[in-house]
């Protein structure tokens, strides 16, 4: 098992401390992997296996816990006669029926570490989540980085250029290391992937009817991962193409797909007027593997996957992420992370005077002294330009900074 130490770090000061510990991200991100580690690193303190519940929706053997009296009574049986600091793990907790009243309850006894895990964005937006507001830390999972995804290649890796182009085609599901990485092989194993999110986490959930609307409106996000689009040019799309469907109803579809980490909307700031903007965002895509299982790796559409990855990697990183727009031009990442803050372009090449231009030129018009920079697959730099850095795609994702 390879350890996520990114994650654990971050997790591992708040192990007994009274908190509920959240794991959030997109099914098989590698979530219940995760757990097992956190239970290693518990069961290496000395505790015993008693003192340890493992609960996973996802097996049939914990098919009988429906509802949050079920999730109760199991867990207090099963601890009624244990002594001491216990620990309890739910994976999947949004399939338990109102799961927050048992886990309200056994938090207040406070002789319980909880540690739970969702892949629903919108675990914590019902009525009843207001038990645990504000007893809860988030910490959500991502698939692997280009750091992450060497660690899982081993012994397999050939030099950091040719390992970069298999993740940008393959993508960062932990799984996929299983097999060769062959495209057939691997997109056959995404789509399986694909459809039990899109079955489980968007149609069940939601209760969605139309399902080849959904299908289209997946393949259209997809399809315009860093552009700028709205539910309504989404429905003149659709309309175009002789769907008739209202703006509500895209917007609904969208939130269903951001529900189930398939998409993550960035919101634009503007950076003159230091405030957020409510029209025009941008989305990106949780895993791009899926994007290219289910529409084919194009290699023209690089620019965009690279802004994808970047997006990703910031996130895995813990900074908030915004679109910024200074007058008409636009900076593709504000990144903001405590006292922390940094401009970045994306771009594939500098290859022209017309990409150099297009690219500094923005950055250089930002009226502050944050660092700026410009990353891009160039491996040949001159000295940065007027103190904005230039970065390469593989050195920024590897680096530690």
């Amino acid at each position: 098992m390879h350890i996520r130490h990114l994650y654990l770090n971050k997790i591992s000061p708040y192990i007994n401390k009274p908190v509920i510990k959240v794991i959030t991200g997109m099914r098989r991100v590698g979530k219940s992997y995760f757990v097992r580690q956190i239970i290693d690193k518990i069961a290496s303190q000395n505790v015993a296996e008693g003192q340890i519940i493992y609960i996973n929706k996802e097996l049939l053997e914990y098919d009988f816990i429906k509802t949050y009296q079920d999730l109760h009574q199991y867990v207090t049986n099963k601890f009624s006669q244990v002594a001491g600091r216990k620990y309890l793990f739910i994976d999947e907790i949004q399939e338990i029926l109102e799961w927050e009243r048992a886990v309200a309850s056994l938090f207040a006894r406070e002789d319980i570490d909880i540690y739970i895990t969702g892949s629903n964005a919108q675990l914590f937006s019902s009525e009843l989540a207001t038990l645990i507001s504000g007893r809860y830390i988030e910490f959500p999972i991502y698939p692997l980085n280009f750091q992450e995804f060497l660690q899982f290649r081993g012994d397999n890796k050939e030099d950091a250029n040719q390992e970069f182009l298999k993740y940008l085609k393959f993508g960062g599901f932990p799984a996929i290391h299983h097999f060769i990485l062959n495209e057939e092989l691997i997109y056959q194993y995404i789509n399986s992937l694909y459809n039990t999110i899109v079955l489980k986490d968007i149609i069940k959930r939601n209760n969605v009817r139309n399902v080849d609307l959904l299908e289209n409106i997946i393949r259209y996000a997809f399809d315009n991962i860093g552009n700028i689009f709205s539910a309504r040019k989404v429905a003149e799309y659709l309309k175009a193409q002789k769907l008739q469907i209202g703006i509500e109803t895209v917007q609904s579809y969208l939130t269903y797909l951001m529900s189930a980490f398939l998409l993550y909307k960035v919101p634009r700031y503007d950076i003159k007027g230091k405030r957020l903007l409510e029209i025009h965002e941008k989305y990106f895509l949780g895993e791009i593997g899926l994007r290219h299982a289910l529409l084919g790796y194009r290699e023209g559409d690089i620019a965009g996957l690279l802004e994808n990855i970047v997006f990703l990697e910031l996130k895995c990183r813990g900074y908030k992420v915004f679109i910024g727009k200074l007058n008409n031009q636009e900076v593709d990442f504000i990144a903001e992370k405590e006292h922390e803050k940094f401009y970045i372009q994306v771009t594939y090449l500098l290859s022209s005077k017309e990409a150099i231009e297009r690219e500094f030129s923005v950055l250089q018009s930002i009226p502050d002294n944050y660092p700026k920079y410009v990353i891009s697959m160039d491996t040949a730099f001159g000295e940065d330009f007027e103190g904005i850095k230039r970065l390469n795609m593989i050195d920024f994702l590897l680096s530690r900074e």
